[in-house]
């Protein structure tokens, strides 16, 4: 019995449909290039218009320009009438989009466009991103994507990174085979156990690495398709998840021990076979037991940080920094009190130790200046245990419990929560601080805004105006005393795309705590005395590209200089270096380009008969 295969298949000949012959008849139709092309297979820096076929143009998110297609375009690609008459410029199409999103009154749904949009259309996407971050950069990031993570199994709608699960220990490298695009870059990674404020969300925390890859293109022109968000899937130990009938992950406990500890291993040595030594790896949301554990175990052999240990460290440094020209003191002259002892307080520590030691101080003066309390009470010597850095805190003190009587006690300068716990900074707390400060610096860094430790507004109504505040989440204006005030959101954005931007481009190959004092340092700079006036100690988030852009370039002269860099030649002038290797969000011509030769020269030639000698040479 012979069968004649679908014309959409195209395959060239017909085949005797046998179990023998099911096999072959397979690849000839996936191996013809004549077939149907999928979502998002064109791949790579250059892409090669022989291999693309007219339609794919309409299909694929990367070459997709809606109608913004010329009529030559269309016509010559074979999409003409496929599209109404209309053309729309980017520009139309970026102001048509935004009025779009604006529609929209709830968050998530705002996050289902921007998803949609991202799906269909690659660079109509990142340009609406990137030139209206002040909008959509909460969209797409904190507070919303918490809310995305929340209801991903709802949302789920196609592929944007790896699913890698403890069930495919053994096979990593064969499933890292199987994303597309063969030259990534930049990986984040999480496991989903810790995301945000929220807890364990599982393999619903793809929308993490998901979100931060994002901001790698739309602050710092990353290349979108150097860029692979993976979620490691080793289950979860949240209850409800695990009977919820619209979960997307593993319905298994969380691997733990030995076994979670050589999946890795294996993950990490994979990457490195698939990519390459100097691909970055940005760890993201990880639980408070593994994050600091494995930052110290892969930092030296592989190119990799933790965004949550020291994007947040550099980011609260940055404001630190910057309020050093509202207080009128230095870091070192300053003493902390950290309401949470997990990764993120420890990192800001860790990154004030140094940033305390370049002013002069050593460390252990520097350490001594800090203190933390945390569930259990003040950290101290005579805990049973102490966890990764707590004992370069811990204090020779008893195991106080009261948070307001310790803050009477030790009398700090700078109060930063880092607990997930809202409303941790009570009025009383807050009154505390300005008793005894003139601008008592308070940082209510937990993330998303109902996990902050206290609102803009309490921080301000309760220390008579004078406080120096920032937080993780956005918060609306201050009204206090007739004045309007605008706090500035401690946001990670400010710091690791440039991070990142730098590293890749300088092929570094271990990245080092300098470079985040770097960034710090940089933002701190960009701050402007009309910020602070307003009560920022960030610069607008509409500049964060620039910052990037000038981090990176920082990043890659002081890679070079320590001999920390492996691109070679060194780029004489960095910045135009950083400049020329940036994505461009705006269309292209979508024909292969044409040129004309100079006219051939008139050789008469002899006629061809069936008695004409061919010369061979």
């Amino acid at each position: 019995m012979f069968a004649v295969l679908p014309k959409t298949l195209l395959v060239p000949r017909t085949i005797k449909l046998n179990t023998a012959s099911l096999s072959e008849a397979i690849k000839i139709i996936f191996n013809d290039r004549t077939n149907r092309r999928g979502y998002h297979e064109v791949v790579g820096d250059v892409l090669t218009p022989s291999q693309i076929m007219g339609i794919d143009h309409l299909r694929d998110p990367r070459l997709n320009k809606g109608l913004a297609f010329t009529l030559e375009e269309r016509q010559a690609l074979g999409i003409h009438g496929l599209q109404p008459a209309r053309y729309k410029s980017q520009e139309e199409q970026v102001q048509l989009c935004k009025m779009s999103v604006e529609n929209y009154q709830e968050p998530l749904n705002k996050y289902l466009y921007l998803s949609e949009l991202h799906d269909r259309n690659e660079k109509l996407f990142f340009r609406l991103l990137s030139e209206n971050i002040e909008q959509l950069l909460p969209i797409v990031y904190t507070p919303t994507v918490g809310l995305a993570c929340q209801r991903f199994g709802l949302i789920y709608r196609r592929p944007h990174g790896l699913f890698i699960t403890i069930n495919d220990k053994g096979h990593v490298f064969d499933v890292l085979k199987n994303w597309p695009e063969p030259d990534v870059h930049a990986i984040v990674v999480t496991d989903g156990e810790r995301i945000l404020g929220l807890g364990d969300l599982g393999a619903c925390g793809m929308g993490i690495p998901i979100g931060k890859l994002a901001l790698y293109t739309a602050l710092a022109r990353i290349k979108p398709h150097h860029c692979l968000p993976i979620c490691l899937d080793v289950g979860t130990d949240n209850e409800a998840l695990m009977v919820d009938p619209t979960y997307v992950g593993l319905r298994q406990k969380r691997a733990r021990g030995a076994e979670y500890d050589e999946f890795l291993d294996e993950f990490m040595s994979a990457v490195v076979k698939r990519y390459g030594q100097d691909t970055l790896i940005q760890f993201e949301d990880f639980g408070n037991a593994n994050a600091f554990r494995l930052l110290e175990k892969y930092r030296n052999k592989y190119c990799t940080f933790n965004d949550d240990i020291q994007g947040t460290a550099a980011v609260a440094l940055a404001g630190l920094l910057a309020s050093n020209r509202k207080t009128g003191k230095k870091i070192s002259e300053h003493k902390f009190l950290f309401f949470g002892a997990g990764g993120a307080a420890l990192g800001i520590a860790d990154l004030c130790v140094k940033a305390m030691e370049r002013e002069g101080m050593s460390e252990a003066e520097a350490r001594q200046r800090i203190w933390m309390i945390d569930v259990d009470g003040l950290v101290t010597k005579c805990r049973s245990q102490l966890l990764g850095h707590q004992k370069y805190y811990a204090k020779e003190h008893n195991p106080e419990k009261d948070f307001l009587k310790l803050v009477n006690e030790i009398q700090p300068s700078i109060l930063i929560g880092a607990s997930a716990t809202g409303g941790a900074f009570t009025p009383d707390i807050l009154r505390s601080m300005a008793s005894f400060n003139k601008h008592p610096i308070v940082f209510a860094l937990s993330n998303p805004t109902a996990k902050a430790e206290c609102t803009a507004q309490q921080a301000y109504d309760h220390t008579e105006g004078r406080v120096v505040f920032c937080s993780g989440s956005p918060f609306p204006d201050v009204h206090y005393d007739g004045k309007i005030y605008h706090p500035g959101q401690g946001n990670n954005a400010y710091i690791f795309p440039g991070v990142a931007l730098g590293v890749i481009l300088a092929g570094v190959h271990h990245i080092i705590e300098d470079y985040f004092i770097i960034a710090a340092q940089t933002v701190a700079d960009n701050v402007k005395e009309e910020d602070l006036a307003k009560g920022s100690l960030y610069p607008p988030l509409g500049s964060i590209s620039e910052v990037s852009l000038q981090i990176s370039t920082l990043i890659m002269a002081d890679a070079y200089k320590n001999g920390k860099a492996t691109f070679y030649p060194e780029p004489e002038d960095k910045r135009k270096f950083v400049e020329s290797q940036l994505y461009s969000h705006f269309y292209e011509k979508s024909l292969p380009s044409t040129w004309k030769w100079p006219e051939a020269p008139k050789i008469p030639t002899k006629p061809l008969t069936s008695k004409t000698k061919i010369t061979v040479s």
